[in-house]
């Protein structure tokens, strides 16, 4: 099975094709990214398991620091105050 979306998977009507053509000749040139990006075709494809696990490891390292700095502001008066004096 392949990732992501294919463009053989998308059939259009030869009448779609040709109302979008009679739209597109009535509104007017788009101009910056839209403009830029409309003759680009992109495909969609889904992350590998390698990125998955990186960004998994990345999010749960996060999170466990922000665990133990929660920890370490209730306990250590110390970097309590610290935080409470940069704060203001």
């Amino acid at each position: 099975m392949v990732k992501g979306f294919s463009d053989n998977e998308v059939k259009n009507n030869t009448q779609i094709k040709e109302t979008k053509k009679e739209k597109k000749e009535t509104k007017k040139e788009k101009k910056g990214l839209a403009g830029f990006l409309k003759g680009k075709k992109f495909t969609y494809t889904l992350p590998g398991k390698k990125q998955i696990n990186i960004f998994g490891s990345i999010v749960l390292g996060l999170n466990l620091i922000l665990i133990l700095l929660v920890i370490l502001y209730l306990k250590n008066q110390e970097f309590h105050d610290f935080v409470f004096n940069v704060g203001r």
